[in-house]
């Protein structure tokens, strides 16, 4: 049975939107593969890892055959038609087990697996809060913020971004904490305070999906979020937590504080990196007078230093950072300048922007 003749981009295209959260190697084999809904006109791709699903469907000239469901590896089939002319017509022929994919003299035959064990998340139960907001807007915030997200921390909640509706703002906040990022938008309306925490792979393929065109629309529930985008669902579990208080986190009255290029700062700290501790990754800050010296040493003896003139005119402070956590937040904004803002040596960094006083970034310090 024929399921769809479609130049090789038309099929390509919504191929790699729903494939980025398909694991390679998964103990449910299904959980690798694609699943094809063929209806009239338009096929379906869906694709699942059980907690996040992603769907997208497309108009097709289809030369005959019936409605039809079929799983196919996503890697596979995804490898199959990158190898392919940019221009080339792919047909795609389902029979028995086996799906069949042609294009000009190529011919390549996979296994399928029923489309009956495909597991489909359950639809949202219960109450859901709805929203829409340009595409870049939740890309940007997102950014701002996502790399601060913990990796299979013990604590599972910090493994994600927390979502914050409160009233007439979007917030999102990341920590895994040593450093904690927070960014807020408004949104023109007045909504039902919600808190979600959204998990580490959804805010990554989200990221991945946003464009600078377009809106997004967001149904949060009390388990579970929907983004549908350029013709994308992405449908995803929410972290079952308590997500820590971030506004305890976020100092308020620091007095100490210089306002330094953006760019200057990110290659000075990238330059004296190349001698940190390769396990602590530490590097020491000392501000006097018009003036920040960095330096970085390792186990080596070796040493690093860079001096850097600033508008400075408080105490003097020795203080010592990851230079990781520093070089983070500086690769994720667009800005000129940040402001560094500091209370003592005890205490940790809160770095800000002018232009964007919903943008908080809170380092704490290390001992070196």
């Amino acid at each position: 049975m024929k399921l769809v003749l479609a130049k090789r981009d038309d099929l390509l295209r919504p191929l790699q939107a729903v494939s980025g959260i398909v694991e390679k190697r998964h103990t449910l084999p299904i959980l690798s593969n694609v699943l094809f809904e063929s209806s009239g006109k338009q096929l379906k791709l869906l694709a699942t890892d059980l907690e996040i699903q992603v769907s997208t469907s497309f108009d097709y000239p289809q030369k005959g055959g019936d409605n039809y469901q079929v799983t196919i590896s996503a890697r596979k089939l995804l490898d199959i038609l990158r190898a392919l002319p940019e221009q080339a017509d792919v047909v795609l022929e389902a029979q028995n087990n086996r799906m069949q994919v042609r294009s000009g003299r190529s011919r390549f035959n996979l296994q399928t697996l029923p489309a009956a064990d495909f597991p489909k998340l359950a639809p949202a139960s219960g109450k859901s809060i709805s929203l829409r907001m340009p595409q870049k807007d939740l890309r940007s915030l997102f950014v701002r913020v996502q790399y601060a997200m913990a990796q299979q921390d013990i604590r599972y909640y910090l493994n994600g971004m927390l979502v914050v509706l409160d009233a007439d703002a979007l917030k999102v906040v990341a920590t895994d904490g040593h450093r904690l990022a927070y960014a807020s938008r408004m949104l023109g309306q007045k909504l039902e305070q919600q808190e979600v925490i959204l998990p580490r792979k959804a805010v990554q393929e989200l990221a991945k999906l946003l464009s600078d065109d377009g809106e997004v629309s967001i149904e949060i529930g009390a388990n579970q979020v929907k983004f549908t985008l350029g013709g994308v669902e992405l449908v995803t579990k929410v972290v079952d937590g308590k997500f820590p208080d971030y506004t305890r986190v976020i100092p308020t009255n620091y007095e100490k504080r210089f306002t330094v290029q953006r760019v200057d700062l990110q290659q000075a700290l990238q330059r004296v990196a190349i001698l940190s501790n390769e396990k602590f990754k530490g590097v020491r800050w000392t501000l006097t007078e018009g003036q920040l010296r960095i330096a970085c040493t390792n186990t080596e003896q070796e040493e690093a230093f860079e001096e850097m003139e600033l508008d400075y005119h408080g105490d003097a402070l020795d203080i010592g950072f990851n230079v990781t956590y520093l070089l983070d937040v500086l690769n994720n904004l667009d800005n000129e300048k940040v402001t560094c803002s500091f209370g003592d040596a005890n205490s940790s960094v809160l770095v800000t922007i002018a232009e964007d006083s919903a943008f908080r970034y809170v380092v704490m310090p290390m001992r070196i």
